[in-house]
């Protein structure tokens, strides 16, 4: 049939328009995958601006958990974002390497959220983990930082053994095995993969070579703006110590009332900021509780739990597991840090619950505190406690806890790139 019949008859009859239907269809262009994929993330965004502008959501299935409040930016935006992320995130976790060094790391201690991460996104039941590479939106480096210092640089004898130089060939040498055996680094320039780490150490893997690392998404708990942290590319995540065989530390956060000390903090003088800190109030004030050491059968977290402000200040490095602590104790922090991008900021306004005071104004942090009227603590208390869930670990994984909370800010850096 010609294509001049079409139009002098005006429509196709029923059986015309299925001959035709599977004539033409040799002529449409099959989707490829990148373009199957970035039709999906256009839209999730069309849905997420929609939500925005008409201040509701829309999910195929119950929420369990609706995100509202000012501790959000864009509560809205952040909920519609989350389901999207649900409905729709797929990353590929290269299979490439052996343990110790890649696919496993700490499960416990200062670094174990990094084992941790690491383990859920290896873990076959994950939702968000992709049949194959070509369904990705997102792609996971699975190597852990500490276990690299650990089972290649230690023991650390010399000064010279401080040098990166082995840790940055190790994850230059790792990218360029992916980078050969998949198209996919190369597509993006890297700006679709990712790594986390937890370690001191992790932000200087791309030092030595910028270029190559230019849009490569860092995941790091030590996340330092003066130290090349880029909040619109890396993310900032929360450190959470595990110790023993919980997930989380006893909840004896006391009930705002009962709560007896104006602000606590206990720790060893590292770092120049905790030095001044020591140096002002070690010991010196019932209201302003500050130790070096604790003293003998005093303990730290019901102490946490009996103070109205938790003192955060910066150790060697601008993260510490303090942050999250506090929070799980229901004591709202003090942030004392210069130059750290918190954790999570895409989504949270942590001005909502928490007090950050300058490092040069250490020497004031009693009377900043005691001018906070009541009224405003007891808010920011309540605020502390709701956004306790997104610090919370779990395993697996659950909507809305810090591993979710990380995989949302890759899930928004890739909604930000748009590949052709």
């Amino acid at each position: 049939m010609r294509p001049s019949s079409f139009a002098a008859h005006g429509l196709l009859s029923t059986s015309t328009y299925k001959s035709s239907a599977r004539h033409n269809t040799s002529f449409i262009r099959k989707k490829s995958s990148l373009e199957r994929i970035e039709d999906d993330l256009a839209q999730a965004r069309a849905a997420i601006r929609k939500a925005i502008q008409s201040r509701s959501y829309a999910s195929d299935k119950e929420e369990t958990f609706i995100p509202r409040g000012n501790v959000y930016r864009n509560h809205y935006a952040f909920h519609q974002s989350h389901i999207e992320m649900m409905k729709r995130f797929k990353i590929w976790t290269y299979r490439e390497g052996d343990q110790p060094l890649v696919h496993y790391g700490p499960m416990r201690g200062i670094y174990g959220i990094e084992g941790q991460f690491i383990d859920e996104m290896e873990d076959k039941w994950n939702p968000f983990r992709a049949r194959r590479p070509d369904e990705a939106h997102a792609f996971f480096l699975p190597f852990s930082v500490t276990n690299v210092i650990r089972y290649v640089y230690e023991p650390i004898l010399t000064m010279s053994d401080y040098s990166r130089e082995r840790l940055q060939r190790f994850a230059r040498d790792y990218i360029g095995i992916v980078a050969d055996r998949y198209r996919y680094w190369n597509r993006s320039g890297g700006a679709d993969h990712f790594m986390i780490s937890c370690h001191d150490w992790g932000p200087d893997i791309s030092s030595a070579n910028r270029e190559l690392f230019k849009n490569f998404i860092r995941v790091l708990c030590n996340a330092n703006t003066s130290e090349g942290f880029r909040p619109k590319i890396d993310v900032s995540m929360a450190l959470v110590r595990l110790t023993g065989g919980e997930l989380s530390p006893p909840r004896l956060g006391l009930d705002p009332s009962n709560r007896t000390i104006l602000a606590f903090f206990a720790g060893g003088v590292h770092g120049f900021i905790r030095e001044l800190l020591l140096t002002h109030w070690k010991d010196k004030d019932d209201d302003i509780q500050v130790h070096e050491y604790l003293p003998e059968g005093q303990n730290y977290t019901q102490l946490m739990g009996k103070s109205k402000f938790c003192l955060c200040p910066s150790g060697y490095e601008v993260a510490s597991p303090r942050i999250v602590e506090s929070i799980y104790a229901g004591c709202v922090p003090v942030i004392i840090k210069d130059d750290y991008w918190l954790p999570f900021s895409d989504v949270l306004d942590w001005s909502k619950f928490s007090i950050q005071i300058p490092v040069q104004k250490i020497k004031d942090i009693k009377t900043i505190l005691q001018a906070i009227p009541h009224e405003k603590y007891i808010k920011l208390q309540k605020r502390v406690v709701k956004v306790t869930r997104h610090f919370e670990l779990h395993r697996p994984a659950k909507p809305f806890d810090v591993i979710h909370m990380v995989l949302h800010s890759v899930w928004l850096r890739r909604l930000n790139l748009k590949l052709e």
